[in-house]
């Protein structure tokens, strides 16, 4: 009898549709795909992008290796980024564990076991980059940009609208580069038509990770105008001033951010601007960390993460000179997280009295939460939920927005 095999995945959705692949084609092939804690052998999908990540992803291999010991588990094998990295220095302090998996090619569309909720789903249109940021270690792990073939596309997106997910996320370490290694000549603007033709039955569609470099006039009119599209954009800048984002290779000046950003704004009313930024890049001095705190007060993105400048070996940036220390690091992040706090709860007040259309996640504490368009799932805020009638997860909602919270909305269903 074939042995139960449990998947832990760590890190970004971009891995998760890694694992649901990975899970897809061991249950074709006949092997039970359980729980964990109720598995023999146990694949751990790991995340090496940042120092945090990979401490995260060691502590859950010991976790694993420690239930092996204890004769619950009979194997365990790691997968993904972290091994496709270090995979030498790994084996050789990991004795305990059986194999250790790098890049391996998956076919997206030829299986998947759902890892999701079932009413949403990621699809991962892209692998690698393009890009080349001097402070990324994608290149390395992922290899150069690799575009899903458009038949595979479309067959996945055929599929979720049968299982009629509410909700699909379009995802890439950066969608906007799709086909720019196809010699079809399509480009994301087209594929999303094609996409949404073929979306017949599902509710929302959500793209995730634009660059703000190739965010061209054709994609905002087709964001603008197609009703399934989420008016979100998730546009990572990393940074605002000129001479750090030319150190940081992102091809883009400061006034050309703020271009785009009116740009989009102009284009989409009422849109929700996500960005990325890091602190404590090297060489980054207390003014040029003014001009980006300045840059988010004023800007007001609707959505906001940060992180902390991490040093990467083998990358450009790993030996630029001016290395912040890391307190002084977290002490810049603590000041842009405090910032966007008070930001996001500015944002939110402005939803007072108005009307939201919301889709149902769950109920949690003796309430119903969800999401609006606004929000992708994980990572933005939720929305409280007052119904009288019974949810289900998938099911849109009409909410009045009643409270508000710093990051989160209370609506009652009209």
């Amino acid at each position: 009898m074939k042995p139960k095999i449990g998947i832990l995945s760590l890190g970004c959705p971009r891995n998760l549709v890694d694992s649901e692949d990975i899970s897809g084609r061991l249950f074709k092939k006949g092997y039970k795909i359980v729980d964990i804690d109720k598995a023999q052998v146990a694949i751990v999908n790991t995340c090496a992008f940042i120092e945090e990540a990979k401490r995260e992803s060691i502590e859950a291999i010991l976790d694993l290796i420690g239930l092996k010991k204890e004769g619950k588990l009979k194997k365990v094998i790691v997968y993904g980024c972290l091994s496709q990295r270090y995979k030498s220095i790994l084996a050789g302090e990991l004795s305990e564990v059986d194999a250790f998996v790098g890049k391996v090619t998956l076919k997206q569309g030829d299986s998947r076991f759902a890892i999701t909720p079932k009413h949403y789903a990621y699809l991962k249109i892209c692998e690698g980059c393009v890009n080349l940021c001097s402070f990324c270690v994608i290149p390395m792990i992922k290899g150069k940009l690799s575009s899903l073939p458009l038949s595979s596309v479309i067959k996945r997106v055929e599929q979720f609208s049968k299982e009629r997910v509410s909700e699909l996320n379009i995802i890439g370490q950066d969608i906007t580069g799709y086909g720019l290694d196809l010699k079809s000549g399509i480009d994301l603007s087209k594929l999303l038509k094609k996409i949404v033709k073929k979306a017949k039955n599902i509710g929302w569609i959500r793209l995730l990770y634009l660059n703000p470099v190739r965010l061209n006039e054709s994609l905002l009119k087709l964001i603008a105008e197609e009703k399934k599209i989420c008016k979100y954009i998730d546009l990572p800048v990393q940074h605002i001033n000129s001479r750090i984002l030319k150190l940081m290779n992102r091809r883009i000046s400061r006034d050309e951010i703020i271009k785009v950003i009116d740009k989009v704004r102009k284009e989409i009313p009422g849109v929700a601007l996500r960005t990325s930024v890091i602190t404590g890049f090297p060489g980054e001095t207390d003014k040029e960390f003014s001009e980006l705190l300045k840059f988010i007060k004023d800007t007001k993105f609707e959505r906001l993460g940060a992180f902390k400048y991490s040093r990467e070996e083998n990358t450009k940036a790993y030996d630029f000179k001016g290395q912040v220390p890391e307190a002084v690091k977290s002490e810049r992040f603590n000041q842009v997280m405090s910032l966007q706090r008070e930001i996001s709860a500015e944002v939110n007040s402005k939803f007072i009295g108005k009307d939201l259309k919301v889709l149902v996640d769950g109920f949690e504490n003796g309430s119903y939460i969800g999401r609006s368009e606004f929000d992708a799932p994980e990572v933005d805020g939720l929305v409280y939920i007052k119904s009288k009638r019974k949810l289900k997860p998938g099911d849109f909602v009409n909410l009045e927005i009643t409270d508000t919270l710093e990051y989160d909305l209370v609506g009652e269903e009209r």
